[in-house]
């Protein structure tokens, strides 16, 4: 049987897909709190087990451990054991090319869902939200010359080890 192609109508493709990209990207992170710990690690640097317990109210151990466990399977975080026995996660770089997503979905929440977010209720942009420099490195914008700020380190990305 013939692999049925999946054609998009609604703009001109320059390649014809087998299957729905955006359908294969949530197949990990269209998981109940996959996006969710990928935030923890990535923007509220709780990498820590317990950490994201504390960051995620709602959430499980029982569940984080399965999306941990399935991150880890997909290649988005490793596990990097640190002295005294304590464990962190950390992002892969495939694990880092997610955080453009969730900024554009941080910055989405900021606008759209201001009332529930913020205490004076009005919509914030990126720019208040995080420092200028975190910003153009993550989404990969060039600095300007004149606007560069000191920034806090981007996401922290590990390599995936070759066991």
């Amino acid at each position: 049987m013939a692999a049925r192609r999946f054609r998009y109508h609604a703009v001109e493709m320059k390649v014809e897909f087998l299957s729905c990209p955006v359908q294969a990207s949530l197949k990990v992170l269209g998981r109940e709190w996959a996006f969710l710990v990928l935030t923890s690690i990535a923007l509220f640097r709780a990498n820590r087990f317990n950490d994201m317990v504390r960051a995620m109210p709602g959430l499980s151990k029982r569940l984080l451990s399965m999306r941990l466990a399935e991150l880890e399977r997909a290649g988005f975080i490793v596990r990097a054991e640190h002295r005294r026995g304590f464990v962190r996660w950390e992002l892969t770089a495939k694990g880092a090319d997610v955080v453009p997503i969730l900024l554009t979905m941080v910055q989405f929440g900021a606008k759209w869902y201001a009332d529930e977010l913020f205490d004076n209720r009005a919509p914030h942009s990126l720019a208040e939200i995080f420092d200028e420099g975190y910003i153009r490195r993550t989404l990969g914008i060039r600095p300007r010359r004149s606007s560069i700020t000191p920034a806090s380190p981007g996401p922290r990305v590990a390599r995936a080890s070759t066991r």
